[in-house]
């Protein structure tokens, strides 16, 4: 029988159009972690002189992330939005390599969900940036948060 996460998986590629079509991939989602990839594009270059990404990509990167990781935590459909979301940039995202972002709910309520993220470029190397959000539960649960 599948459970949520899998449908959650699911439900992520086929219903939210800026993961498809950023081709964004699901390394690893479950109640503790989220891990999505962003396979690299020229398209993403925002200062091409010196082969940087543009920040706006990144950020959409763990803002999918972040709140994937809040829907597997709650563990049930629900509706969520992105109240704040505070992004520290470390370092430049260069062309060539795929970037990843983990992320993970740190702290859930009723009506208002925490996430952590963090990103980097393949192989794990030196943090892109580090990331909080914060999200609204837009839809009571029946069920209490853990």
């Amino acid at each position: 029988m599948p459970t949520f996460q899998d449908s959650l998986r699911q439900r992520l590629l086929d219903f939210t159009p800026h993961i498809a079509a950023c081709g964004m991939q699901i390394e690893r989602l479950d109640a503790t972690a989220t891990e999505l990839r962003l396979p690299f594009r020229e398209e993403w270059i925002g200062d091409a002189e010196r082969g940087f990404l543009h920040p706006g990509i990144i950020t959409t990167l763990i803002d999918s992330a972040c709140g994937a990781a809040v829907l597997a935590r709650i563990g049930q459909a629900e509706m969520i939005a992105t109240l704040d979301l505070r992004v520290d940039f470390l370092r430049a995202a260069v062309r060539d390599a795929d970037t990843l972002c983990r992320a993970h709910c740190h702290r859930l309520t009723a009506h208002i969900a925490f996430a952590r993220a963090t990103v980097w470029q393949a192989p794990e190397g030196e943090p892109i940036a580090s990331a909080h959000g914060v999200f609204v539960r837009t839809q009571r649960s029946t069920r209490e948060p853990a």
